[in-house]
């Protein structure tokens, strides 16, 4: 099986573990345990694991290997408005079919149903991606998709606060309409205020 294959395999799995709360912030990656796991050798994991540490999502920590990284405020600042610049980047040069919107739609009604926490975050994440899912920047997608992996652990547990998630889907419909009206200013304005709110909360819950 070819390298690139073995480290993406690596990674669905420790971000599954992440998505279901079963990897948290501080933990110590055994590579011989996951190798054992998986059933795939310790060079494809090191190299996964040095992809996620790209990404801010683990880091290498002399005599102990790969650590989930610890949260702080201010990196939480730094990302979420750097993801927010970076969205409304994408938006701003995106376009919009009738069937793009329908599938909006479809999202945004399918979270407004969800109870399970780890689901409903991972349905957020996906409506945004397909808010921007036109943007022609590749780079710039695969650097949203990089940032994103870190939000997982400033969010684990959010799906458990209901008022949370209203806020959101109210935000969220707002948006659709906005884009519904081909109106992508206001669209990118509602969108921004959603990660502000998001960034707000996230940081109140950081002890």
């Amino acid at each position: 099986m070819r390298p690139q294959i073995l480290r993406n395999q690596v990674k669905n799995y420790l971000l599954g573990q992440i998505q279901r709360g079963e990897l948290k912030v501080g933990s110590t990656i055994n590579l011989a345990a996951l190798s054992r796991s998986i059933g795939i050798s310790v060079t494809p994991i090191r190299e996964a694991l040095s992809q996620l540490e790209h990404a801010r999502v683990v880091k290498a920590v002399r005599n102990r290997g790969f650590v989930v990284e610890r949260l702080n405020k201010q990196e939480a600042k730094d990302l979420y408005h750097t993801i927010a610049h970076l969205e409304i980047m994408a938006l701003e040069s995106s376009s919009f079919t009738k069937d793009d919107i329908i599938s909006l739609r479809s999202q945004h009604n399918k979270m407004q149903q969800m109870n399970n926490p780890a689901e409903t975050l991972n349905a957020r994440f996906h409506f945004h991606g397909l808010l921007i899912k036109n943007c022609s920047n590749s780079v710039l997608l695969q650097i949203l998709d990089n940032l994103r992996m870190r939000l997982h652990f400033y969010e684990q547990g959010f799906g458990d606060d209901p008022s949370f998630y209203a806020l959101m889907n109210n935000q969220n419909e707002a948006m659709i309409q906005a884009i519904e009206e081909d109106n992508i200013p206001t669209a990118t304005l509602i969108l921004k205020m959603n990660w502000m709110t998001v960034l707000e909360y996230a940081q109140n819950r950081i002890a």
